[in-house]
């Protein structure tokens, strides 16, 4: 199995090679193992520069010395015979040829890490790093949760994440910083790989001033944008919500307008002042009682953006991956499991 990954990866090198009057590499396969030795770490220093665009960044995120980094990426173009970064130009970008070389280094490297996937798969325990993206609008309503379980579950599994907006994620997880992401689909990328897990129906939270507090439950007609307050631009929920009021547009001038990347900022701004927002369930599920009383549920079928665990389509890291999915499974509300009854929105305007 070993050696049949090795030969994998050399002649996805050797037919680019080809196709490019490259020299070919000697068939010989105990020279073929040498060179592909040396050629991981020289590709995993090309990846890197061309994600960080930077000798000095991509040496420091490879634990190596700058000087280190740049020999080696010298050596492999003295190999092959080309440029592969145009160090004129700040930031360093990639040359014609040396982009299309990255990218298949990239596949590459993917299926050299496989080798070390097939492994640790026939270990019984389940070990490892797992670098997660997960959006603001969702991470604090859902990690605490899933991390306490998880950790308790599986010691042995370090989890990285970090809070960025569907656009970042999307992008390391094209570029391999990222092993998976929890965020609101679809996304419409061929590139990736969307596995639904949950489906939060949006809610209306009023303020008690609010001309639609009596209402027992809201259509999407009884919003309008002159009462609503919304999250900056960029946030797809900002789109969603804006998608269930089918951007009505207003002739009044508001008196100010405040712009904010918080869920929390909005329950505040409606407390303290009139109007409405539209918020995902999870992050009312610690309201008191008083404050449900301010919270109004839409008519059949609810507006609700589908969470998925979204990863390159090309991904690895399967079994920590499927746990992962497991405990966010077990941490939601058994209502949130199913759409039924159900409008999943659109992310995009």
């Amino acid at each position: 199995m070993l050696k049949k990954q090795f030969n994998f990866i050399y002649y996805k090198f050797q037919d680019f090679f080809q196709k490019n009057n490259i020299d070919e590499i000697d068939n010989n396969y105990i020279r073929i193992v040498k060179i592909y030795n040396m050629t991981l770490v020289q590709l995993e220093y090309i990846v890197a520069i061309d994600t960080y665009r930077s000798f000095g960044l991509a040496a420091e995120k490879c634990f190596v010395t700058q000087p280190t980094l740049s020999m080696q990426v010298q050596k492999l173009e003295e190999e092959l015979g080309v440029k592969l970064f145009d160090r004129s130009k700040q930031p360093i970008t990639p040359t014609e040829i040396g982009t299309d070389i990255i990218e298949q280094a990239r596949i590459s490297l993917k299926e050299s890490y496989k080798i070390k996937e097939l492994i640790n798969n026939q270990k019984s325990v389940i070990s490892g790093e797992l670098r997660i993206g997960v959006i603001p609008t969702i991470a604090p309503y859902l990690m605490p949760k899933v991390i306490s379980a998880f950790m308790e579950k599986y010691p042995d599994v370090q989890l990285v994440i970090w809070e960025y907006m569907t656009d970042q994620i999307i992008q390391e997880l094209k570029n391999g910083l990222l092993d998976c992401g929890i965020l609101s689909t679809p996304l419409e990328d061929k590139s990736l790989q969307e596995t639904p897990i949950f489906y939060e129906s949006f809610i209306a939270y009023l303020s008690k001033s609010s001309q639609l507090i009596n209402k027992k439950n809201l259509s999407a007609k009884d919003i309008s944008l002159d009462d609503l307050w919304l999250l900056n631009e960029g946030h797809c929920m900002r789109n969603q919500v804006l998608n269930i009021c089918n951007r009505k547009k207003s002739d009044k001038l508001k008196a100010f307008e405040y712009n904010t990347d918080s869920v929390e900022t909005l329950k505040r701004m409606v407390e303290m002042n009139k109007g409405i927002t539209l918020l995902p369930e999870l992050s009312v599920s610690d309201f008191s009682i008083k404050q449900l009383d301010c919270v109004r549920y839409f008519k059949s079928p609810e507006p609700t953006r589908e969470i998925s665990i979204v990863t390159h389509r090309n991904f690895l890291k399967r079994k920590l991956i499927t746990v992962l999915e497991k405990e966010i499974s077990n941490a939601i509300p058994k209502r949130m499991r199913s759409k039924k009854k159900k409008e999943i929105l659109e992310i995009y305007s």
